[in-house]
């Protein structure tokens, strides 16, 4: 293929005991999914959660040094369960959806809080608030065959040695495998993409020289510094 410039590298992630990598595809995110973040923000609590999108490209290692990003003040935080699909397809059973599931991970959904909010004050998209440079870091992936499936896990993260976020992964409002079923009703999902499945309170801001690590229960951690 003879291509104008060169392609772009394709964002991959490490696999726990393999040396293989995990090749990212696409990242979705859902909104609301945890019972007491949506009381920590005032939203309504019968609405059900929702979906939107970071690109592969914003994807951070653990490990990684990350740039307080422009055009904020109020960069947070957002620990979540990544879920990493091996396989995927439309309008897929909730009952057969966890077969799709190469394994799982811990991830940052890392957001311009202030951006967001005003975004939506405004009744405008707020991609702007979750899209941007280094903004969805992930750890290692562990597939099934070593961990299993994920229906509950003490999750937490700390800021500095501080606890800010600490829960549990039974405290979705969806499940993994419904999460799957209803995304894929709006996409076609494919081996490669990443789930990130919501977070719970405790968010909060974060600044420069802050090391933020995230753990689960099963899935090591995940550990970013902001410059």
């Amino acid at each position: 293929m003879d291509y104008a410039f060169p392609a772009p590298a394709v964002p991959v992630l490490p696999i726990a005991g393999s040396n293989q990598r995990f090749p990212v595809r696409r990242i979705y995110c859902v909104g609301r999914n945890y019972l007491d973040h949506i009381r920590e923000f005032g939203n309504d609590e019968k609405a059900l959660p929702f979906f939107f999108f970071k690109a592969a490209d914003m994807l951070v290692q653990s490990g990684s040094t990350i740039p307080y990003p422009p055009l904020t003040q109020n960069f947070q935080h957002e620990v979540e369960l990544v879920v990493a699909m091996k396989s995927g397809g439309l309008d897929i059973p909730a009952e057969s959806a966890l077969n799709h599931v190469f394994g799982y991970a811990v991830g940052f959904d890392m957001t311009r809080r202030d951006i967001q909010q005003a975004a939506a004050k405004s009744g405008r998209p707020w991609e702007i608030g979750k899209s941007f440079e280094r903004s969805a870091p992930c750890g290692t992936i562990y597939p099934v065959s070593q961990v299993g499936h994920f229906s509950e896990g003490k999750l937490q993260l700390t800021v500095n040695g501080q606890v800010r976020q600490d829960s549990d992964v039974k405290m979705m409002i969806w499940s993994v495998p419904h999460i799957i079923s209803q995304l894929s009703r709006q996409v076609a999902l494919a081996a490669g993409d990443l789930i990130y499945t919501g977070t719970p309170s405790g968010v909060g801001p974060v600044v420069s020289g802050d090391e933020l690590i995230g753990r689960i229960e099963k899935l090591g951690e995940l550990r970013i510094r902001v410059a």
